[in-house]
């Protein structure tokens, strides 16, 4: 009898210690989250925009989120493209953001009618012309770009020869009347706000849109898209910072079928 109460009180052990591990995390590796870098390198290209201004009090964390999103990747599976435009309607109320454009504030005005919005506002960003929200919310931004990067785009290929801009596209998917376009942008800005909500506040910029080029259409039947163009870089840009993003977009829906970035060398 007390040889069976020594067995059992042993083997009774040994299934708490058991359980007790597998608590504490030696059970069988769970799947990465969505915040963790792809391990195999394979990633889909998901376009990422934002909307935003030097006058806007609430956007410097945006600027943060967007900065993290295309120097990090932290999403699983996708390449994050990022594009940050800088809207004019802000520059009346203290602050003249130089990178401003009323052609963003416009490009914007066509999301908050796609969207069904009251109106623009900042921050706002946009993951692949078909989710919008707030540009600081992180979680957010995780989520939806994961949501993105599962559909098949186009292949687009960028090339520079001189200062003319190849871009080849392929594979292009299903999809109704389209623009293709290109933004030539900039990385490693920084700008010290002198007035308004920003006052006395150093900026950090990533992706700051300079141009924004329609460089071509594609009809329902086409597949495919070649163009050829020349490319001038901005007096006032630094010339090792700027790439260039190539996206083909459908111009009722929105949706992005297709995006691709490259370092510019233009002198």
């Amino acid at each position: 009898m007390r040889l069976f109460l020594f067995v059992f009180l042993i083997s009774l052990s040994t299934l708490i210690a058991s359980c007790a591990l597998q608590a504490v995390g030696g059970g069988e590796k769970s799947e990465p989250s969505p915040s963790q870098p792809a391990a195999d390198g394979n990633r889909h290209p998901v376009l990422v925009e934002l909307f935003t201004s030097e006058g806007c009090s609430s956007c410097p964390p945006a600027d943060r989120n967007l900065t993290f999103l295309e120097t990090q990747q932290p999403v699983t599976g996708a390449d994050s493209i990022t594009l940050a435009f800088h809207v004019d309607y802000w520059d009346r109320l203290g602050w003249k953001d130089r990178f401003s454009s009323p052609l963003f504030s416009r490009r914007q005005e066509e999301y908050t009618r796609a969207f069904h919005l009251d109106s623009n506002y900042t921050p706002q960003m946009i993951v692949d012309g078909q989710a919008q929200f707030v540009g600081s919310d992180s979680g957010v931004s995780v989520k939806e770009i994961s949501k993105a990067a599962e559909f098949v785009k186009a292949s687009i290929a960028v090339t520079m020869d001189g200062k003319d801009l190849k871009v080849k596209i392929t594979d292009v998917p299903d999809h109704t009347d389209a623009t293709v376009y290109a933004a030539i942008a900039e990385d490693g800005i920084s700008s010290r706000v002198e007035r308004g909500e920003n006052s006395g506040k150093t900026l950090e910029h990533v992706s700051v849109v300079r141009e924004l080029k329609t460089i071509g259409t594609l009809a329902p039947e086409k597949k495919s898209f070649e163009a050829t163009f020349e490319v001038q870089a901005p007096a006032d840009a630094k010339a090792e910072n700027l790439k260039v993003v190539v996206f083909v977009q459908e111009n009722k829906s929105r949706k992005v079928i297709g995006v691709a970035r490259a370092k510019l060398s233009v002198r």
